[in-house]
C-alpha cells in the first residue's frame, strides 16, 4: 500500500495512491496521516491488516481524488538521524567505522515535501549537501524492542534528503542545528508498506543534481541494517507512532567530492529509493 498526504483545493488529507492517482481514506476530512497512526492503525499500519486496499472493507473509500497535489506526507513528532552508516560513504569520508550507530536529531520544523524549495540562506551556509537516505516511519510504540520487533514495528518506508549544512556541522561539533536548517529535510512522495516494499536491505537508491546521478548505491551497503538501528533507538528512548528514522547516506556527498561540491540556488534535486519513487525538490535563496 501506497499512501501520504495530498492537497485537494485548500484541504490537506491522508490519502493512498493507486497508478499514479489519489484515493481518500474513509477518515475525517483534514486528518493528517500522523493521526492515523497515532490512532492505533499503525503497524498492520498501513498494511493489509490494518488499512486494507481501497474499496475492500479496509480505510480506503475508493473515492479519487481530482487535482490532489502530494505534499509532505506528515508531520513527524521526531525525526532521528544516523550518520556514517553505509560503507561506501565511510571510505569516501576516510573515516573509521563507527563501533555503535551514530545517532543524531532533525527538527520537525525542517520537513517540506515534494515540489517544496530548499532554501538556503547564504548569510548563514556556504556549503549545502544532499544526502538519500530510506527513512522507515513508526506505526507503532517501541521501547527495548528486539530486532523482529523492531522491525515488525515500521509502518512504512518513505525517500529522505538530509540536506546539510556542512560548515555549521563540522564548526558547531555536533550536528544539529547544520542538519535542522528550516526546508532541510526534504519527505515523500508516499510512504509504503513493508509488505508491498519488501527486503529494506537490497533496495537501490541514488539522487541526481540537475540531472547527473551523484549518488548511486544500495542499502545492502548499511554498516547497521534497519531493524538493528530500530532496536538500539528503543533501548535509548521509546519510538512513538509518526516518528522518523534516517537510516544513512551511501558516497557520492558533494562534501567529499574533489574538488567539493555545494547546492545552489536554480539546483534541482532528486533522490529516489527503489519501490518508493522520486522525490525532487528545487533549490532557491532566501532568508531566516
Amino acid at each position: 500500500m501506497r499512501v501520504g498526504t495530498v492537497r485537494v483545493g485548500q484541504a490537506r488529507m491522508a490519502a493512498e495512491e493507486r497508478d499514479g492517482r489519489w484515493y481518500a481514506l474513509d477518515v475525517p476530512s483534514g486528518t493528517p496521516l500522523e493521526s492515523v497512526l497515532a490512532a492505533g492503525l499503525g503497524t498492520a499500519g498501513l498494511g493489509t491488516a490494518g488499512l486494507g486496499t481501497v474499496g475492500t472493507g479496509g480505510l480506503g473509500t475508493g473515492e479519487p481524488l481530482d487535482g490532489a497535489v502530494p505534499v509532505r506526507p506528515l508531520r513527524p513528532g521526531k525525526i532521528v538521524a544516523i550518520g556514517l552508516n553505509y560503507l561506501d560513504h565511510i571510505r569516501e569520508a576516510g573515516m573509521d567505522k563507527p563501533e555503535r550507530p551514530l545517532m543524531f536529531a532533525k527538527f520537525p520544523s525542517s520537513v517540506i515535501g515534494p515540489g517544496e524549495p530548499i532554501v538556503i540562506d547564504a548569510g548563514l551556509t556556504e556549503r549545502v549537501d544532499w544526502e538519500v537516505e530510506l527513512a522507515a516511519v513508526i506505526g507503532t510504540p517501541l521501547r527495548n524492542a528486539g530486532e523482529d520487533e523492531a522491525l515488525a514495528g515500521v509502518a512504512g518506508y518513505t525517500v529522505a534528503n538530509d540536506v546539510s549544512a556542512r560548515d555549521l556541522q563540522f564548526a558547531d561539533g555536533q550536528w544539529t542545528r547544520g542538519k535542522s536548517l528550516d526546508t532541510f529535510c526534504p519527505l515523500g512522495p508516499v510512504i509504503v508498506t513493508p509488505d508491498e516494499l519488501g527486503d529494506p536491505q537490497a533496495l537501490k537508491l541514488w539522487t541526481r543534481v540537475n540531472g547527473e546521478t551523484v549518488q548511486d548505491s544500495s542499502t545492502a551497503e548499511m554498516l547497521f541494517g534497519v531493524a538493528e538501528l530500530l532496536a538500539f533507538c528503543s533501548r535509548a528512548f521509546t519510538l512513538e507512532p509518526g516518528d522518523v528514522v534516517l537510516t544513512g547516506t551511501p558516497w557520492g556527498c558533494g562534501e567529499f567530492m574533489n574538488p567539493r561540491r555545494s547546492l545552489r540556488p536554480g539546483d534541482t534535486v532528486e533522490v529516489g529509493v527503489e519501490g518508493i519513487g522520486t522525490l525532487v525538490n528545487p533549490v532557491t535563496e532566501g532568508t531566516r
